[in-house]
């Protein structure tokens, strides 16, 4: 039984915001691609929050299961660099 909405394959967005500071895009590209493989510029978006103290990053990934998704928000929260990932 299928006990999720979303189809595998499929691109999905992963949002991970942080503080400006420290290496958090090197860290997180580094973390989803262990995952999902080396993602094209044009797959990641960053947004800096109009303080400047905050990084907000998209990574669009070709999702193929929901236990991959699970592991790289599982290693994305574990990260004490992130503050959220959605």
């Amino acid at each position: 039984m299928n006990d999720t909405l979303q189809e595998f394959p499929s691109d999905f967005p992963i949002k991970v915001m942080g503080r400006q500071d420290g290496d958090l895009r090197a860290v997180t590209q580094e973390i989803v691609e262990r995952h999902a493989g080396k993602l094209p510029e044009t797959s990641i978006r960053s947004r800096t929050s109009t303080d400047g103290n905050f990084l907000a990053l998209t990574y669009t990934v070709n999702a193929q299961s929901r236990e991959q998704l699970d592991d790289i928000y599982r290693e994305l929260t574990a990260c004490k660099l992130v503050l959220m990932a959605l």
